[in-house]
């Protein structure tokens, strides 16, 4: 039975801001966008389907408490959400703050520009944990 590991691509674009009961919280290493992705703590899941019935109704009441948190803080013009996969097979689902004002509006974010750095990442990631910690079972990673 394979252990859950976050994919190497997901590592390496970004940070681990802490966990939920059943997924990891990163934030995007773009400073273009308010982004976060939550990642199901299981090995070899590439689609929602794939997950427990209870797991996949854990994974919504999750992604809506992110968007909840999300769109309540930010206040964005849209919020997109998906699971798309395609460059990383690893399960994960993406919240991106949307704004008409954003480099990328109205199309996609994906592929339209190289990843922007945070002017201060510490401060942040800071706030996000900070934000993060009004969910119930979240469970920062520093």
């Amino acid at each position: 039975m394979s252990r859950f590991v976050l994919h190497e691509r997901l590592a390496a674009d970004c940070l681990v801001l802490g966990e939920l009961p059943l997924s990891c919280v990163l934030l995007a290493k773009d400073g273009r966008y308010p982004w976060l992705i939550l990642v199901p703590k299981r090995a070899d899941i590439r689609e929602i389907h794939h997950l427990s019935t209870a797991e996949q109704q854990q994974l919504m009441r999750e992604s809506c408490a992110l968007a909840e948190l999300m769109e309540q803080g930010l206040v964005p013009d849209k919020l997109n959400v998906a699971a798309l996969g395609n460059m990383v097979p690893q399960l994960h689902l993406h919240h991106i703050a949307r704004f008409v004002s954003d480099d990328a509006w109205p199309g996609p974010v994906w592929g339209r520009f190289d990843a922007l750095p945070y002017d201060d990442v510490d401060a942040e990631v800071a706030r996000w944990r900070e934000r993060l910690a009004r969910l119930p079972d979240f469970v920062s990673a520093e």
